[in-house]
């Protein structure tokens, strides 16, 4: 080791000259990819002549990117907003499960991170089609009397991507709910609240990391799940993965494809760090209350 490397500073107790490796393959792998595609992003022509601000002139006053990156914010929120609800509701029956059916539930939460998502996507085709499952069931039930149009809708395509991500969002309701002390809800009820004031006062405020947590990947991977929204939005919507594809695919428009995909970029690492500013404030006023 040479003395300047031994006078690297050590936060670990081992030399930081451990990380150049894991440094240098980021710096490769992330860094210069990125700047690449910034210096694209100038180009005034699909031909990469000249330089300017031309492409992100052209994202805000086309009046079709901009709502199209709207609307994929928005299908995050609203898948994320139903993986909260189905996520909070198993990691509290894991939780409250014995052992033996904690093993059973593990499995099945972890079951579609083990398999492949476009055999999952596939699945779903079949479970949503006109002669899938769940119109054949309804119909069998006569209440339905013609098949319902599942596929290729928001609401399918919502569904599908709340079940393709929810594991995202389960496991850490499920580690912030286990560290929880659970004489903090029998000190509550020896006090007079009852369990749903329990529940908003003490379990939701301290579990807020973890729903923080969860909120950021589901929202994160359900934007730009492309071969999800591909297949089952079919032709009938469009989003940013798929509006970047096209471009940079199909049209050959490569600097207009890499400015719309930093300004998704920039879009949700907004959304992100609106995620953490509400989290912030959230303990804040639990701590206050």
């Amino acid at each position: 080791m040479t003395a300047a490397t031994a006078k690297l500073p050590s936060c670990t107790g081992y030399s930081l000259a451990f990380a150049t490796p894991l440094a240098a393959f980021f710096v490769l792998f992330f860094v210069a990819p990125l700047l690449l595609l910034c210096v694209v992003s100038f180009y005034t022509s699909p031909e990469l002549k000249g330089f300017g601000l031309d492409q992100y002139a052209k994202i805000a006053t086309d009046g079709f990117t901009l709502p199209v990156l709207f609307d994929t914010l928005w299908l995050g929120v609203q898948t994320t907003l139903l993986c909260l609800v189905l996520g909070y509701a198993l990691a509290w029956c894991y939780v409250r499960s014995p052992g033996g059916v904690q093993r059973v539930l593990m499995i099945a939460i972890l079951m579609p991170l083990l398999t492949s998502v476009v055999v999952r996507t596939f699945a779903w085709v079949v479970i949503l089609g006109r002669q899938g499952i769940v119109n054949a069931v309804l119909l069998d039930l006569h209440w339905i009397e013609e098949p319902l149009k599942l596929l290729y809708t928001r609401h399918g395509l919502i569904v599908v991507l709340a079940n393709v991500q929810l594991p995202l969002m389960a496991l850490p309701l499920i580690t912030a709910l286990q560290k929880l002390d659970p004489n903090l809800e029998d000190a509550s009820a020896a006090l007079g609240a009852g369990a749903l004031r329990t529940f908003w006062r003490i379990t939701l405020p301290l579990t807020v990391p973890g729903i923080l947590a969860g909120c950021l990947l589901t929202f994160s991977a359900s934007i730009t799940a492309f071969i999800s929204q591909s297949l089952i939005g079919g032709g009938q919507m469009l989003f940013m993965p798929m509006y970047i594809y096209q471009q940079a695919s199909s049209l050959q428009n490569w600097p207009f494809a890499a400015a719309i995909s930093l300004v998704f970029l920039v879009a949700v690492l907004g959304c992100v760090s609106l995620f953490n500013l509400v989290g912030r404030l959230s303990q804040r006023h639990a701590t206050a209350a």
